[in-house]
């Protein structure tokens, strides 16, 4: 014991002293490593790229089999020297993972479109394993070189291999679109993507839609692309699926095989003719005979599997003689993988990061792509068409001083004397210098004369066409559409899979109940919905809880009664139209302050909503009219905003510093009225306004003075009157009969007489005498006021006072609500009989001077002058 105690202590003399100790948290160690290690796993292994579709090994293999020649004109190669290319070259792993990757990409059960073609076994339908790589053979198919198109021009980036000894694309080029072609499925760290093959024509035809109309819908895009196409066939059961995959990314799929009847010897069989994809045609007999065996299902007399060499699936099932045939396949069908569910979540690495995409995005993406690929092929070939046409300026330079040019060579002692002299005498380059040194005699004769100058006519026409692709991106677009049309034309074929409609189907939408809400958007950006009988039921015991739960600044702005599905609009300041169904709005509680909007749109920086319109349907006969501060107006028909994108819709065109001052949706035959900072107003019929495109910038509705903007804009109503409120928190109530209908273009007529003590107007609104007006200041203060109490005037009436500001604070915005018995009321101060006198007396004398005034200002501008589209 002695003995070993001293070996310990001998051999703790021996080892190093520790200098330092890290200490460091373990929790924290682990995620970062854990994180790291899934990231590595989501972006080297696991995940399709979206530009490619392809996994790193499958890139590789591709980019292997193509350094070395083995395209589809030569010989097939044994598969174990293209594994040990790629795992010596670029993929540092297990030669397995190599060999099953080149496998499936080889299987036509597994690929829709196959990118290596295989000799020899390569496995089989019932999921029988592949012979060795020793035993098979390979090369690329024909449509693997289009993912390869010009790689070696500079189309795609490089990155080094794994040892830094080489180098390999971090894309390919991919002149057709293989992440839905030929999806991919695959499992990382916490997340799994199932990107089901498409068929090629059908999403040709879908990016072809895409580039000639890039607000093309979802409903448009599946009129091209229908569904997936799997490499199987089967029947695709219904559109709800299909269309929840492609709207959100993520989807379920019922794939039911194609089966038929037949009467053989005497017995009725079912036929299966095709399974659904990925599932294994062995173990799907076994499942059978074994349900058979247990008599979960009754009927079956016998099943035998007929499929031939040809891959031809033909499963036999023989029915005993008192079955019903269509009662024994439904039992299969819901009992067994005759008819199974394919979940479909498009998740793919998009900028070095794993999104769930959508159909469309998934397109974007890709023509994004195509657009850069294109580019830069074009810019490579315009550098080589330079270089050439550089030397042969030189080379003509030369013929046209040959016994010059040789004089000087004859007579120089070395190559480099010579290049020089060259240099000098005729303004050349070291490269040019170089070409006229190596040129042959045989070029001198008048014929190889002649073909330098027509290459370099030929040259400049190149290079011409080259710099107006690059100038222009129409050109660009129309060679990736013709480029698709060319492999359309070769590899395209028809659909597979089959879908049939399903009686009673349902969308997600069908599943929300069709009942009337009320939605509430707040002045600090809140927003919720909930039922009109909740909000009718709302308890009447005081101020603050009948509505929604606000802060003490905060008041709701806008508020619509609509139908669970109608659609919700939102317009803000910098042009930008945002769409939600009704249901898509949170639904809070009756106290609840609501969901912050920006939760629900994807608004910019500095971006705020100018208007929320409902509308249950985009039909014709409908307009959205808006003006802006700097008094354009624009009216386009509603039914230009019916495809609206996820991330927004440019609404209208505006001039640098330009936004959005008033929304209102229209029938075509309205009156409008915009009012300004200044007090001037101008109403104008709707019908002198012509529909203009969404892009269009507008014309304008009021001439503006110098500091003079526009505040707002109301719609005149029957019976109701125009509330105009200062800043100062004064205002008053006017007839609609007192805004006279002018035309478009002029400065208007005074509405509101406007100085440093009254205030500058805050803006206008059209109510009715059973309204509320609430109104909120700078420092915060909010008010409620019955619009009966506010007193009508005439339109130069200083009005009355609605709300009293602080020194050096003033009313921030107002807006009109339906009024409450139960709010606190604040009370209006009114006027003396003195003041009305003498406001009476000043708007008497302003309206005779108006009356002789000669309205030369209010010019009329032609409908289409400054429109600008």
């Amino acid at each position: 014991m002695d003995n070993f105690n001293n070996e310990i202590e001998e051999t703790s003399a021996a080892l190093p002293e520790v200098q330092h100790v890290i200490e460091t948290d373990i929790e924290k160690e682990m995620k970062t490593s854990f994180l790291a290690y899934s990231m590595s796993v989501i972006i080297s292994r696991a995940l399709p790229d979206v530009r490619d579709g392809l996994k790193p090994v499958h890139r590789r293999i591709l980019y292997t089999m193509f350094e070395n020649n083995l395209t589809p004109d030569k010989a097939y190669r044994k598969c174990a020297d293209t594994v040990g290319a790629v795992l010596g070259r670029y993929h540092p792993h297990g030669d397995a993972s190599v060999y099953d990757a080149m496998v499936r990409l080889a299987q036509d059960f597994s690929l829709r479109y196959p990118l290596v073609d295989g000799h020899g076994n390569f496995g089989s339908i019932d999921r029988d394993p592949p012979a060795a790589y020793r035993y098979t053979e390979s090369r690329m198919s024909k449509l693997a070189l289009e993912m390869l198109s010009d790689i070696n021009k500079d189309t795609v980036n490089f990155v080094p291999n794994y040892d830094d000894r080489l180098r390999e694309p971090e894309v390919l080029p991919s002149r057709f679109p293989q992440i839905l072609c030929n999806g991919s499925v695959g499992i990382a760290v916490g997340m799994a993507t199932n990107i089901p093959p498409h068929n090629l024509s059908e999403v040709i035809g879908a990016i072809d839609l895409l580039m000639e109309n890039p607000d093309a819908s979802l409903y448009e895009l599946m009129e091209h692309i229908k569904g997936p196409d799997f490499p199987t066939g089967g029947i695709i059961m219904g559109r709800s699926g299909i269309r929840a995959a492609y709207g959100t990314g993520r989807g379920k799929i019922i794939l039911r095989s194609n089966t038929s009847f037949e009467e053989i010897k005497g017995r009725q069989c079912i036929i299966v003719h095709e399974i659904p994809y990925m599932v294994n045609k062995a173990e799907l007999i076994k499942s059978i005979a074994e349900l058979v065996k247990d008599k979960r299902v009754d009927g079956i007399h016998d099943i035998r599997d007929e499929s031939d060499k040809e891959k031809q699936v033909r499963i036999v099932i023989e029915l005993k003689k008192d079955a019903n045939q269509q009662v024994v396949l439904n039992k299969l069908f819901a009992l067994t993988q005759l008819q199974d569910t394919v979940g479909v979540i498009m998740l793919a690495v998009v900028n070095g990061e794993p999104k769930c995409l959508t159909l469309k995005q998934v397109l974007e993406h890709y023509i994004d792509h195509q657009i850069d690929v294109i580019t830069r092929r074009t810019r490579f070939d315009l550098e080589k068409a330079k270089a050439r046409a550089h030397i042969l300026e030189g080379l003509i330079v030369a013929l046209d001083n040959i016994d010059e040019a040789i004089n000087i060579i004859r007579s120089s002692k070395t190559t480099i004397e010579a290049k020089t002299r060259l240099m000098d005498r005729f303004s050349l380059s070291e490269l040019q210098a170089d070409a006229i040194a190596q040129m042959r005699l045989i070029q001198l004769t008048g014929l190889e004369r002649q073909k330098i100058r027509d290459e370099m006519a030929a040259l400049e026409l190149k290079i011409a066409d080259y710099d107006d692709i690059l100038a222009r991106r129409e050109r660009v677009c129309g060679i990736i559409r013709d480029d698709l049309a060319e492999i359309k034309r070769k590899y395209g074929d028809e659909r597979r899979t089959q879908i049939e409609d399903v009686s009673g189907e349902v969308d997600i939408e069908d599943l929300i109940p069709v009942e009337d809400d009320v939605v509430c958007y707040t002045n600090n950006g809140y927003i919720k919905r909930m039922p009109v009988s909740a909000y009718k039921a709302q308890n009447r015991g005081g101020r603050g809880i009948t509505g929604m739960k606000q802060r003490e600044d905060d008041f709701i702005k806008e508020m619509a009664v609509c139908s669970t599905h109608d659609n919700i609009l939102f317009i803000t300041n910098k042009g930008i139209m945002y769409k939600l169904k009704c249901f898509e709005i949170p639904e809070g509680s009756r106290t609840s302050k609501g969901t912050n909007i920006v939760n629900l749109l994807q608004l910019s920086q500095d971006e705020e909503l100018a208007a929320m319109i409902k509308t249950s349907d985009f039909d014709e006969g409908k307009f959205i009219v808006m003006v802006t501060r700097y008094g354009k107006i624009k009216k386009t028909a509603l039914s230009a905003y019916k495809n609206v994108r996820k991330n927004g819709l440019i609404a209208i065109g505006l001039d640098e510093g330009d936004e959005i001052m008033g929304v209102r949706m229209t029938g075509g035959g309205d009156d409008l009225i915009v009012a300004t900072k200044n007090g001037m107003a101008i109403r104008i019929s709707e019908q002198k306004l012509r529909p203009m495109s969404r892009m269009a910038h507008g014309v304008r509705a009021i001439k503006l003075r110098d500091g003079d903007s526009v505040v707002s804009m109301a719609r005149a109503r029957e019976g109701a009157t125009v509330l105009t409120v200062s800043d100062k928190g004064l205002g008053r109530r006017c007839s609609l009969d007192a805004y006279a209908r002018q035309g478009r273009g002029g400065f208007g007529r005074k509405n509101y007489t406007v100085s440093e003590e009254k205030g500058y107007v805050c803006g206008i609104k059209v109510v009715d005498e059973d309204d509320d007006i609430i109104m909120i200041s700078t420092d915060g203060v909010v008010i409620r006021l019955r619009a009966a109490d506010i007193r009508v005037m005439g339109r130069y009436a200083t009005g009355v006072r609605m709300m009293k500001v602080n020194e050096n604070e003033r009313v921030v915005t107002f807006t009109r609500a339906e009024h409450d018995d139960n709010a606190e009321i604040a009370q209006i101060e009114q006027p003396s009989e003195e003041e009305l006198a003498q406001q009476e007396a000043l708007a008497r004398e302003a309206e005779k001077a108006e009356a002789v005034e000669i309205d030369a200002e209010a010019e009329i501008l032609p409908d289409d002058e400054e429109a600008e589209e």
